[in-house]
């Protein structure tokens, strides 16, 4: 029986699509699972205000300041001499700690500013200003 030199037509050389059928269905899969997970993030969220903000257990320390002048840490009312000793007793439980002032958009700037002083005093750098609005 004698071999042919060429191949006919019928007998060309097909690709298996199986495997790349298979890595596409993956993949879908993948992104679906992947997406249905993310949150959409966006400029509409509420914010509490500053007068009624409370502290929470985490390693930040929080500090309100409200319109009428008062600032409060960790839940109690504290005068602006106060706020470093406070700072300083927080800062030894969490060295690590940040601050964050929430301030309300019509407190008296100077205020806040004495208190990012206060801040300073007690050895934190790390300070952010959150200012609430109606």
């Amino acid at each position: 029986m004698a071999r042919k030199k060429h191949a006919s037509v019928d007998d060309e050389a097909q690709v298996d699509m199986t495997p790349m059928l298979d890595i596409v269905f993956i993949m879908l899969i993948f992104f679906i699972v992947t997406t249905s997970f993310i949150k959409p993030s966006g400029l509409d969220y509420k914010k509490p205000e500053a007068s009624t903000a409370t502290q929470q257990k985490s390693a930040n320390i929080f500090i309100g300041v409200s319109k009428t002048g008062v600032i409060k840490m960790e839940n109690r009312q504290v005068d602006i001499e106060r706020v470093t000793a406070n700072v300083e007793r927080m800062l030894a439980e969490a060295p690590e700690a940040a601050v964050l002032i929430e301030a309300d958009q019509e407190a008296e700037h100077g205020l806040v500013v004495k208190v990012m002083d206060s801040v300073k005093k007690a050895g934190i750098d790390k300070i952010s200003v959150s200012a609430g609005k109606d």
